[in-house]
């Protein structure tokens, strides 16, 4: 199965690292608008192959997508100092406008993952530009929920793989820590925590609320970008889709909510099969209500902008 990634910056070029160390698939085609700078990352790439799963990884031009069983979005502008998610947005629509209808027309069939930020509002624009019918899904809160699940195992002392618990609505400042859905060992945390007496307070829950909001600003102070967690949830995404796994996976779709934002879904070869709502509480619901009121504004703000 071949993949196609668009976008050859540290996002884009780290997931292909990913997906080759993985094996993820048996061909790899990277697309840049510098060509340079695919050629280079792509022939980087190819070198770690003969010592992985042998993937076979080139670079081309965009018609190189032709024949993909998914594409991984990475293009497009990061945020400046002092920018804000509006400016960003509107910098990176003019961008998927002209990009994702090419990229449709090369690979029509192959679901689109979008990586770009803000990935929710950018997973609706693509939506319109796609071809008709074609599969289209976000990398939503794939990482702040891996993000959460690290912090509990962390203060539980156990395997990460063994905490469960999802983030929810948007990926940014209103995302939706949804405390109901987190469980460790089938048991919900407290419960947990308290079997194996270890300390769980308001205190630890607010941490952990601030470790996962802040994640990526803490990162960026100290190494100016974030790429390895974002790779490897576009691997993971990658693989639903291209190997049917049926995995349940909180990317970005559709909603009720009138807008594309995260909620736990179960991803195959068709992109979103199907959308699945936790039980949540009351206040969990109105905190994923006033999500998705922040995306819906910000949509609306880009709408009214002069052309």
């Amino acid at each position: 199965m071949k993949v196609g990634v668009v976008g050859s910056g540290l996002v884009g070029s780290t997931a292909a690292f990913a997906l080759t160390l993985r094996g993820t698939c048996s061909d790899l085609v990277l697309v840049d608008k510098d060509p340079e700078r695919a050629r280079a990352e792509a022939e980087d790439i190819a070198h770690a192959a003969p010592v992985s799963h042998g993937t076979r990884v080139v670079s081309g031009e965009i018609d190189a997508l032709e024949g993909c069983g998914a594409i991984v979005v990475a293009a497009g502008a990061n945020q400046k100092p002092g920018e804000t998610r509006l400016q960003l947005l509107e910098r990176n629509a003019d961008i998927f406008a002209e990009l994702i209808p090419q990229v449709s027309a090369a690979a029509p069939q192959a679901p689109l993952i979008v990586a770009t930020n803000p990935v929710d509002l950018l997973t609706d624009l693509t939506t319109t530009h796609a071809a008709e019918g074609q599969a289209v899904l976000g990398s939503g809160t794939v990482l702040d929920s891996a993000r959460f699940r690290h912090l509990i195992a962390q203060r539980a002392e156990v395997d990460a793989t063994h905490v469960h618990g999802y983030v929810l609505g948007e990926h940014g400042d209103s995302e939706v820590l949804a405390w109901s859905t987190a469980k460790i060992a089938g048991l919900p945390v407290a419960d947990f925590m308290a079997a194996r007496n270890l300390d769980w307070t308001p205190e630890i829950m607010a941490e952990i609320d601030h470790g996962t909001r802040d994640a990526a600003a803490a990162i960026i102070s100290g190494k100016r970008a974030t790429y390895y967690g974002i790779a490897a949830a576009l691997t993971r995404i990658t693989e639903a889709v291209i190997l049917n796994r049926r995995a349940i996976l909180t990317v970005t779709g559709p909603t009720d909510y009138g807008i594309s934002m995260a909620l736990p879904r179960i991803v195959g070869s068709g992109g979103i099969e199907e959308t699945l709502m936790p039980q949540l509480s009351a206040e969990e619901l109105g905190q994923l209500e006033q999500s998705a009121e922040t995306l819906r504004h910000a949509l609306d703000s880009l709408s009214r902008q002069p052309a």
